[in-house]
């Protein structure tokens, strides 16, 4: 009966692993669709508070553009 040795197969896991966990400023472990769907969450978030508190004295276009360079830096930094 061959026994197996665990502290090597503990070093063969570690070296198969998927996907290295992506280091980023949110606190979670992300894909780029994770990233993707909190970009578009917080997007939805500030166009209607910005349609509520702000649409009044500044065009919405400009929330438009906010919202696309923050999903970008999301997607790409987070």
């Amino acid at each position: 009966m061959d026994l197996i040795d665990l502290e090597n197969a503990d070093d063969e896991a570690k070296a198969v692993q998927a996907t290295p966990a992506r280091v980023g400023f949110l606190p979670i472990a992300t894909n780029w669709f994770d990233r993707l769907f909190i970009a578009i969450y917080i997007g939805v978030a500030m166009e209607l508070l910005w349609m509520r508190f702000l649409e009044a004295a500044i065009p919405l276009w400009i929330c438009h553009i906010l919202v696309l360079a923050l999903g970008v830096f999301i997607i790409r930094k987070g």
